[in-house]
Order: C-alpha cells, then sequence, then structure tokens
C-alpha cells in the first residue's frame, strides 16, 4: 500500500493545497470524500473565521482533512494551532516558515505534519524537526513561491535522495501524466492547486475557471522579484498593471498592499479582473475542461497508470549496448 494513503488513512496519495483567504469547506470536502486529502487553507484569516470552516468541513465528512498554515504569513499561529487540536484534524500542513517548534505539540496530539519545503536544506531541516511527510514545491506553482526559483523536475529527485520521509511533488501537476510522472522521480504522491480550482464543487468566480480553461503555456507571469516576495498569478488587466508598477518605484509597501489577500478575493470569488489577481500554476496550460473532483481524481489514477504501462513498453523496446 501506498505509504502517504497508510499514513492518512486516504485512497489516492492526492492533496489538495491550501488556498488561503479563498480557501472553503465545499472543495476541502469533495476533495477528502473523492479519497483525497481536502486541505483548508488559512491564509490571513483571522482564527473565527478559520474556524467557522473547519466546523463546517468537520460536519459535511468524517474523511481525512488538513489545516495549511502558512507561518509567516498569518499573525496567529498559536491560535490556528490551538483550532487544529480542538478539532482533531488528522493532518497539518506548515508552510511559509520553520515549522521545527510546531511539531512536538502537534505529535503530542496525533496530530500528522506535513512540511511544504522548496530545497533540499528545507528538506532535511524539517526531517531533523520531526515531520511525517514533505511536500515539495516547484517553481511552476500558483500563488506564493519560494525565491529560489526550483523547478519540480529537478527538486523532487534531489530531495528524495536525501530523506527517508515520504514526499509528494507540487508544481505543474494537474493530470495522470504529471503525477507518473512524479513518482517516476521519486515522489509518493502529489499537491495539486490550480487543477482544484477549476472543478465543478470548487465555490470560485465562473470568470477565473473560464480564464483557467483558456490559458495557454504562457498565460502565467512572475511578480514579486524585486522585493524577494514571488508569486505566480494568471495573466489579467490586474496582472499587468502590477508588471508596470513594479518596474517603476513601487514601494515594499505598495506591493504588499497590491498583492494582499483581499485583491486575491476580488480576482477569485467576485471575478473583477480590472481591479484584482488571480493565482494561478503553469500547469493552467493543460486545463481544458471541469470535471467533478471525483472525475478529476478518478482520471488523474487511470492515466497515470496508462501512461507507466506505455512508458515501460517504450523502454522495455530499447536495447542497452555493452561495454565489454
Amino acid at each position: 500500500m501506498n505509504s502517504v494513503c497508510k499514513l492518512l488513512h486516504i485512497d489516492y496519495p492526492i492533496f489538495q493545497g491550501g488556498m488561503g483567504n479563498i480557501s472553503n469547506s465545499e472543495l476541502a470536502v469533495a476533495v477528502s470524500e473523492a479519497g483525497g486529502l481536502g486541505t483548508i487553507g488559512c491564509g490571513t484569516m483571522t482564527p473565527g473565521e478559520v474556524e467557522k470552516i473547519i466546523s463546517d468541513t468537520v460536519a459535511r465528512t468524517d474523511k481525512p482533512f488538513a489545516v495549511n498554515i502558512a507561518l509567516g504569513v498569518t499573525p496567529y499561529v498559536d491560535q490556528l494551532i490551538d483550532l487544529v487540536i480542538k478539532y482533531n484534524v488528522q493532518a497539518i500542513s506548515l508552510s511559509a516558515g520553520d515549522p521545527a517548534a510546531y511539531i512536538p505539540i502537534l505529535h503530542k496530539h496525533n496530530i500528522k505534519v506535513i512540511a511544504v519545503v522548496a530545497s533540499v536544506k528545507h528538506a532535511k531541516k524539517a526531517e531533523a524537526a520531526g515531520a511525517d511527510l514533505l511536500v515539495a514545491e516547484g517553481f511552476e506553482a500558483a500563488g506564493i513561491n519560494s525565491n529560489l526559483e526550483l523547478t519540480t523536475f529537478t527538486l523532487i529527485p534531489q530531495i528524495v535522495k536525501h530523506v527517508t520521509i515520504p514526499v509528494l511533488a507540487a508544481g505543474g501537476i494537474g493530470d495522470g501524466k504529471g503525477f507518473a510522472a512524479a513518482l517516476m522521480l521519486g515522489a509518493e504522491g502529489v499537491q495539486i492547486g490550480t487543477r482544484f480550482i477549476a472543478t465543478k464543487e470548487a465555490p470560485f468566480h465562473d470568470e477565473y475557471k473560464k480564464r483557467l480553461i483558456e490559458a495557454e503555456d504562457t498565460s502565467t507571469v512572475i511578480i514579486g522579484r524585486r522585493f524577494g516576495r514571488i508569486r505566480r498569478i494568471l495573466k489579467n488587466p490586474y496582472a499587468s498593471r502590477l508588471v508596470d508598477l513594479e518596474k517603476k518605484e513601487m514601494t515594499l509597501e505598495q506591493y504588499g498592499n497590491l498583492t494582499s489577500e483581499g485583491q486575491h478575493v476580488l480576482g477569485a470569488l467576485k471575478g473583477d479582473m480590472e481591479n484584482g489577481f488571480i493565482n494561478s500554476g503553469q500547469v493552467a496550460g493543460l486545463i481544458n475542461h471541469i470535471p467533478s473532483v471525483k472525475e478529476l481524481l478518478e482520471g488523474i489514477i487511470r492515466e497515470a497508470q496508462e501512461q507507466i504501462i506505455d512508458s515501460a513498453n517504450k523502454i522495455a523496446s530499447l536495447s542497452v549496448k555493452s561495454s565489454t
């Protein structure tokens, strides 16, 4: 049995990425009910706002789910940790900071800890601190990204080589071929964000989904390099303004205000492409329909199985010449 599935009692080693202030119980429940690991991202929401989403999720499913806390983003880390413990959430995903101080507390309550990392150094530190699993996220991913800019294809095998705990791949993955590729690189599963936006259960604005369907290979853009605060978003009128402003005299404070979660909500939930941005990974260019979450997960597994068999046949047809 897959080690991730065994550890978390899920059917498929497919995690939903944390989605910050646009997180909701509807999508998290759909992912967990379909056999994956649904996730509630806390973003900058207050503990009260997060508690409502957690309680709604608990009321709607008895399947495992996770809560993502971005340590370097939220000012409510301790209160959010308390909520995870209060509701007996099965797993917690810690990102954007050092998880070491929180792991013993969480383990005391039998909560599995997923550490999101972007380099071998971070992965080794997280394992040493006691993390149960790692999500290694490449630069192709949506939203806030590491300024190290390591790609998934090179990051995963290097991290797998240096740690012994299970590793899941994130960044640029949204179909069965990507899932199969992650396994070939040594990952035990995947974390998916952008692809879950374009599903029937995802309660995001239709304009967001429409633009993902229409996206091409070059439809995302990176902002924030000037300030070391990188974010990958989908091109729209607001994104163009951000790119232009960054080239001029925009300050760090202005950048923070213009890329706040409020602007994200305007784009993702209100469909306001003139005054709000929408996160998107490079996988957007592969999205061409809007399935249910169940259809998506089952399709990913089937396609991965077919792809692995096809690839094995191609490799089997090759002959290696002896050097002797």
